[in-house]
Order: structure tokens, then C-alpha cells, then sequence
């Protein structure tokens, strides 16, 4: 990251540290960065990594870097190393098109483009800059941030993006607090 990047996201992470109404929970620095650079709001990019790869630790629902969804099967994996491997082998078993990997939970068949390697998408830094990228992209086909996630999980629609536009809406509740109104997303 370079020095203007960082200073970018300082700046940024101490005007929402010291803005009264704050979020409830406020996302670490690299959703921060990996969101402005997409111009997504920062708690909508974690909220669904939250949903994508979330995991209990120490009473608190966070994201995991280092999971995969192989064939709708969770696993989560403790390094990264760990996690390739087992990336790769998924891959072999049952294809690309079938396995999500990391933050953001990238299919690796449908977004092989923007990977070098199948195992780049467990770098988080690269995960979720390219979680944030696909994200907006779907924005403009949507009337808020809530559809734009379900159709960042099923751009098709459907009864499975009504599911997770609810499950997202929780998580992004949880982590605004009482901050916005359903109208402000």
C-alpha cells in the first residue's frame, strides 16, 4: 500500500473514530481502504464479508480469510497455507465453479479473470478489493446496498438473494447500530 493510500485511509478511519452517531461497530482499515477505492460504504463491504465468511471468535461474529465453500460445505482453515491447499484440491474435486474462497467468498470459476492464481483470493487485502469492485458494480442495477449484496450473491434474483438481502440487512443493522434509517442505504 502505498503512502498516500495509507494516509487516505488514516484520514478516513479518524473522521469516522471521531464523527458523533458512529457506527456500532466500526470495520478494521483494510475494509476501509478496499471500499473507498470503490466507493462502497466501508460497513457494507464488512457486513458482507461478515455474511460471506463469518465466524464466531471470542463472542463476536467476524470475517475469516481463510475460508472456503466447497460445494455449499463451509470450511475454515487456520492459515493460509492450510486453506490453498485445500483450495486447490476442491478445485480438482469438484471445479472451479463450485468453490468460493476467502472474505468475500469469490467464486473462483466465475471470477478467475481477476485472479492470477485460484489461491490469490485468500490474500485479504486482494479479496476484498475485488468483493468491493463487484459489489458496485451491481449498485447501479440496484435501488440500495442491501440489493446490490443480493445480487452480488445471486445476480439472477430469486428466492435465494431475498434470503440473503435479510441475512445481510441483519448483519448490517448489527454493525450500523441505529446510525441510518432503512431509506439512507
Amino acid at each position: 500500500m502505498g503512502a498516500s493510500m495509507t494516509a487516505q485511509a488514516l484520514a478516513l478511519l479518524l473522521a469516522l473514530l471521531t464523527t458523533p452517531g458512529r457506527a456500532q461497530e466500526i470495520p478494521p482499515p483494510a475494509y476501509h481502504v478496499a471500499a473507498y477505492a470503490a466507493s462502497v460504504p466501508s460497513d457494507v463491504l464488512y457486513a458482507l464479508a461478515v455474511q460471506e465468511s463469518g465466524t464466531a471468535l471470542r463472542g463476536r461474529l467476524i470475517p475469516w480469510p481463510w475460508t472456503l465453500n466447497v460445494a455449499t460445505v463451509a470450511y475454515r482453515y487456520p492459515t493460509r497455507a492450510a486453506a490453498c491447499s485445500a483450495l486447490q484440491q476442491a478445485i480438482a474435486e469438484v471445479g472451479a465453479k463450485r468453490v468460493d474462497a476467502g472474505l468475500g467468498q469469490l467464486n473462483i470459476g466465475w471470477q478467475q479473470q481477476r485472479l492470477a492464481h485460484p489461491c490469490d483470493a485468500l490474500d485479504p487485502y486482494l479479496n476484498l478489493s475485488i468483493a468491493a469492485q463487484i459489489l458496485a458494480e451491481h449498485k447501479p442495477k440496484s435501488a440500495n446496498w442491501i440489493e446490490a449484496a443480493g445480487r452480488y450473491h445471486r445476480p439472477a434474483g430469486g428466492r435465494p438473494a431475498q434470503r440473503y438481502r435479510e441475512s445481510f440487512a441483519r448483519h448490517l443493522k448489527r454493525i450500523r447500530g441505529t446510525r441510518y434509517a432503512q431509506g439512507d442505504l
